[in-house]
């Protein structure tokens, strides 16, 4: 009975660093600018497919110009939990650059949206099944309710 008990206790203290072992080993975080994969479907009011990632489908939703939020579908599982957060920092890079000069007279590579967009950032992300993270940001002002469920990003 006492080496049953060992055993079992053994078992459980296994179980417990493993775990915290897959808790500790986050997957990756690919991040999206949504305003770019939405384009000029901005304009139409309905869902929009943005992006597909190997089973899942993400559409944003318009209203009268604005984003009112992002759902994912797995193709077998249905709908995917989605995670609103904000940010002040630009985490998406975008593709169209040109270039800016500086006050103190120096050429710098510069995007559009960090020139238009320089104060809030707000993101749906969802995890798929290997961990890894996918966030989709938009800036502030085609959101329809920026506040409403949305975390600061760290």
């Amino acid at each position: 009975m006492k080496y049953l008990m060992t055993l079992l206790v053994l078992g459980v203290l296994i179980g417990s660093v493993a775990s915290v072992d897959v808790a500790l080993a986050k997957g990756k975080r690919q991040h999206h600018g949504g305003k770019e994969l939405i384009g000029e479907k901005i304009k139409q009011n309905g869902k929009h497919v943005i992006h597909k990632v190997g089973r899942y489908t993400v559409s944003a939703n318009v209203l009268d110009g604005k984003i009112t939020g992002v759902d994912v579908v797995h193709r077998s599982k249905g709908p995917v939990p989605v995670k609103k957060y904000k940010s002040e920092k630009k985490m998406a890079q975008l593709t169209s650059r040109h270039y800016v000069m500086a006050d103190n007279g120096t050429v710098t590579d510069a995007t559009v949206a960090q020139l238009q967009y320089a104060t809030l950032w707000i993101g749906y992300a969802f995890y798929d099944e290997y961990g890894d993270e996918y966030i989709y940001w938009f800036p502030v002002d085609i959101i329809y309710d920026a506040d409403t469920g949305a975390v600061w990003y760290v």
